[in-house]
């Protein structure tokens, strides 16, 4: 394969936004499709992306008492039935166990498709008096969902993520960690993954099956398709009470805790992708990147090439996930484009002009920019130069949320500028379900939340032109 048509193989990302997506997941090393249809196996460079995001959140939820814990994968089909609006919003998209062995089973078992129902079993059992609560646990975990329609990471049939599941004495109390629960979402995903964020309450419609009320975090991608990151979930006593989650109260008498849920997923690793990559591969946020810097020797046959490269490497590795590539077998023209592909943030070549001169060469993996350095002088611009990709990659893709976000004021406006310039299209609604169904049905597009910032643009709905006060912002979703 030459080295100028490597980065041919990946899709025009403006032709075909779906197959460019597959293409870099496929190409970059992420992840691959595998005999169990709608279900990926995440190979070691997607896994590590996802083991940095874990970590981080991991460390923020224990900085808010979060302790971890485990619950079985299989739910008897008894408790799934205990919460109708839980069980009628899951039932199209649980797998069941019917056979253990050679022997058909007495009572079915579902794959979680989420631990509601067996967290609050257990709770029911742990929970005795005030004097216990709160139950602040989160599990990280696989579930599966049938999915008809599959994509790697965005949307297959079991996936990886975390599912928190807290219970307390006061309603005041499980609706602030639920809210807080969301502002760690959001951090996690502008300050790692450096993607802008939306925040807001779902409606009716979108609410998770069983809240009383769901809070998302929305972002745009490249196309100006939602993709909605992360839940916070407030359950109330829909759970506790079917499951009868009680508890003494300080009166001494017997009270229905109050219940939150909220999770995060392997989805993030499709955000990263089409929120960041380009035609030449992804574009890994530093903070989350596995190699953060690439070293590529250049003409390493050559006197003191090799040499200086490893002390280069000894350096940053100390503080940086560095890589010193020594391939043999590829030509610096093969290293660079593969480097680019995977979406390493910062490329460093040194040759034996560099050295003669006491320099190396830094290249950008946002801007493809390439800035020449003192080599003595490489741990401070470094540190700088991460710094600002993530702060360029993040102001990217905000120019990118403003432009493609637009006011529409009736119906005949938004088709148009929802078919025109795809993306976020922020309008008042009169708060009826018919009106959702509505502009879903013209334009495909959903309500994505009614944003906590809300704006008064008009005093009519956009759908059917009666009294409003609500703004939602709508969008097409993956």
């Amino acid at each position: 394969m030459k080295d100028k048509n490597f980065v041919k193989e990946i899709t025009n990302i403006d032709d075909d936004f779906a197959k460019w997506y597959t293409d870099i997941v496929i190409k970059a090393g992420l992840a691959d499709y595998t005999d169990t249809k709608g279900c990926i196996a995440i190979k070691p460079y997607g896994y590590e992306i996802w083991e940095n995001i874990q970590k981080y959140i991991d460390n923020e939820f224990k900085k808010v008492n979060i302790k971890n814990t485990y619950f079985p994968l299989l739910i008897p089909e008894n408790l799934l039935q205990k919460e109708k609006d839980h069980v009628k919003g899951f039932a199209p998209e649980v797998a069941w166990v019917t056979q253990g062995g050679e022997e058909k089973l007495e009572e079915r078992l579902c794959i979680r498709p989420t631990s509601e129902t067996i967290i609050s079993t257990m709770y029911s059992k742990w929970l005795n008096s005030w004097r216990d609560l709160p139950f602040l646990y989160n599990q990280w975990c696989n579930v599966l969902r049938w999915e008809k329609e599959t994509r790697p990471f965005l949307r297959s049939r079991e996936f990886l993520w975390q599912e928190g599941h807290t219970i307390h004495e006061t309603a005041k109390e499980a609706q602030e960690r639920t809210l807080q629960m969301l502002d760690i979402y959001d951090d996690v995903v502008q300050n790692l993954l450096a993607i802008p964020t939306i925040k807001g309450i779902k409606t009716e419609k979108e609410k998770f099956a069983g809240a009383d009320s769901t809070y998302t975090i929305e972002t745009m991608m490249y196309d100006g398709k939602a993709l909605q990151t992360a839940t916070s979930h407030y359950f109330g006593q829909n759970f506790s009470i079917p499951f009868n989650i009680k508890f003494k109260n300080r009166k001494e008498e017997e009270e229905y805790a109050y219940q939150t849920s909220w999770g995060i997923s392997t989805r993030l690793i499709g955000g990263i992708i089409m929120a960041h990559g380009d035609n030449r591969g992804l574009k890994i946020p530093p903070k989350i990147a596995p190699i953060q810097i690439v070293i590529v020797p250049i003409a390493m046959h050559k006197e003191n090439v090799k040499e200086k490269s490893e002390e280069l490497y000894n350096v940053l590795n100390t503080n940086y996930r560095t890589y010193l590539d020594t391939r043999d077998q590829y030509t610096p023209g093969y290293k660079f484009n593969d480097w680019e592909m995977k979406g390493v943030p910062i490329r460093i070549e040194i040759g034996p002009r560099d050295i003669e001169n006491n320099e190396c060469i830094i290249v950008r993996r946002d801007t493809n920019e390439k800035i020449v350095t003192k080599i003595d002088k490489i741990v401070e611009t470094i540190k700088n130069t991460l710094e600002d990709i993530h702060k360029n990659m993040y102001n990217q893709c905000k120019k990118r949320l403003e432009e493609k976000t637009t006011t529409a004021y009736n119906l005949d406006e938004f088709i148009n500028k929802m078919n025109e310039n795809q993306g976020f299209i922020k309008a008042m609604w009169c708060g009826s379900e018919e009106c959702e169904n509505k502009i879903k049905e013209l334009t495909s597009a959903k309500s994505r939340c009614l944003p906590f910032n809300q704006e008064k643009i008009s005093d009519t709905c956009v759908c059917c032109g009666k009294k409003a006060d609500k703004l939602v912002i709508w969008g097409r979703q993956y």
